[in-house]
């Protein structure tokens, strides 16, 4: 039975939440898929009940103008008069316009305009649809003598219903959309509530043996006979290191303070105190283009992010291993911070998930390091942080991008430090 706060259960939330996504979209477009099928489907019956709506019209037409029958009157009142939403043009053999109806010409407007937009509207009508042609005959010989075209064009209607699926899932889309964002923000401030609560817990808890960790050192200080020096100061470095861990936890949720700090003698310091408490078989190496290199940063926060990467790559390399931390400016005067490690590396298919609350290979942890650094870094101190390079059993390399921190007259402090030197 999974623990409700074990790190399988997180992974299996988040993988719920991957898994629900992907059955909403696809729910999506089924929805999608089947609103624009049933519309064309309607918009072709109304296409083909138009035409042969059309085809009747020009047939009237053409038996009106060829035949002096007392049912012509009715059939023009009929068909042609009640013709009040298809467009339609009439024509001569040559293409010189005869009539229209239901196209917007205003008897007011001027010769110019009207020809204008008869031109507009059968240029378009030509293009839409192929004319319908009408034979004109004398009644009393049945000699051809002359022939008409019928140009036509969808109605107002039934343009409106081809595009109206794409309308209607817009605005489904931008409503979805709108929801999507109230929840994920909504989920968002539950998980940093839920992220603060675990963390000033953490903090409280860590009070308790922290406090009792003093008095014991005080303890062996004021006794000469168990007081040795060298464990009094490892002890020491300990406590002030827990510490900070309680002020990182304290910290989380509220806005920390950016202080200008030295990165060099930042990671400097860190370096050497994870190099005496992890396997003397990994070696760290630190490369600076400068020891000069100010950033604005919380220390106790940054040191944490630092911490959790290169433990992480302790772990992908099993305790054996170079773990290397390069510290550079980029073209765009950024602060790169790289560490590359000789692990085992991820697979490609696993970068985009390192970052994700639970995602972890090892066997013990919860999977949340990478996650706090993450947050750390982006959403505290304003950079970023990703896997640049990763390749399996070669290593693994993780970038922290920073703004490097300016002084008053715009320079950057690396430049004045060599301007100094």
């Amino acid at each position: 039975m999974l623990n409700p706060f074990s790190k399988e259960k997180v992974a299996n939330i988040y993988q719920q939440k991957n898994t629900l996504k992907i059955l909403v979209l696809a729910v999506s477009a089924i929805i999608a898929a089947v609103s624009i099928y049933y519309t064309n489907s309607l918009v072709k019956d109304l296409k083909e009940r138009e035409k042969t709506y059309i085809d009747l019209y020009a047939k009237t037409i053409e038996m009106s103008a060829n035949q002096d029958n007392l049912e012509i009157p009715f059939l023009f009142q009929e068909i042609i008069v009640p013709n009040n939403n298809i467009p339609v043009i009439l024509t001569d053999n040559m293409g010189n316009y005869v009539s229209h109806r239901n196209i917007d010409i205003k008897e007011s407007y001027s010769k110019e305009k009207k020809d204008e937009i008869i031109a507009k509207e059968l240029a378009e009508m030509q293009e839409a649809h192929q004319h319908i042609e009408i034979v004109l005959k004398d009644p009393k010989t049945g000699m051809v003598y002359d022939y008409q075209h019928v140009y036509y064009k969808n109605s107002f209607l039934l343009t409106q219903l081809q595009y109206y699926p794409y309308i209607q899932l817009s605005v489904i889309a931008g409503f979805g959309l709108l929801v999507y964002l109230i929840f994920s923000y909504s989920r968002t401030a539950e998980q940093n509530r839920v992220w603060i609560g675990m963390a000033k817990e953490t903090a409280h808890q860590l009070g308790t043996p922290l406090s009792s960790l003093m008095a014991w050192l005080e303890y062996f200080r004021a006794d000469p006979d168990v007081y040795d020096d060298s464990i009094v100061k490892e002890l020491d470095k300990d406590i002030s290191r827990l510490e900070m861990i309680t002020a990182r936890f304290s910290s989380i949720g509220s806005i920390p303070t950016l202080k200008e700090e030295n990165l060099y003698l930042a990671i400097k310091n860190t370096v050497n105190y994870l190099q005496t408490r992890i396997s003397s078989k990994v070696r760290m190496h630190l490369q600076s283009e400068s020891e000069m290199i100010r950033v604005l940063i919380n220390k106790p926060l940054f040191d944490w992010v630092i911490e959790n990467i290169c433990k992480n790559a302790v772990d992908a390399m099993s305790g054996v291993g170079d773990i290397t931390i390069r510290i550079m400016h980029d073209k765009n005067n950024k602060v790169v911070i790289d560490i590359t490690d000789t692990g085992k590396g991820i697979p490609k298919s696993k970068i985009n998930q390192v970052f994700t609350p639970g995602y972890t290979t090892k066997k013990r942890g919860w999977g949340l390091g990478l996650s706090l650094a993450q947050r750390i870094i982006e959403n505290y101190h304003k950079g970023k942080i990703f896997v640049k390079h990763s390749e399996i059993d070669v290593g693994t390399t993780f970038r922290i991008i920073l703004d490097a921190h300016t002084s008053v007259n715009g320079k950057p402090l690396k430049e004045e430090a060599q301007a100094l030197a």
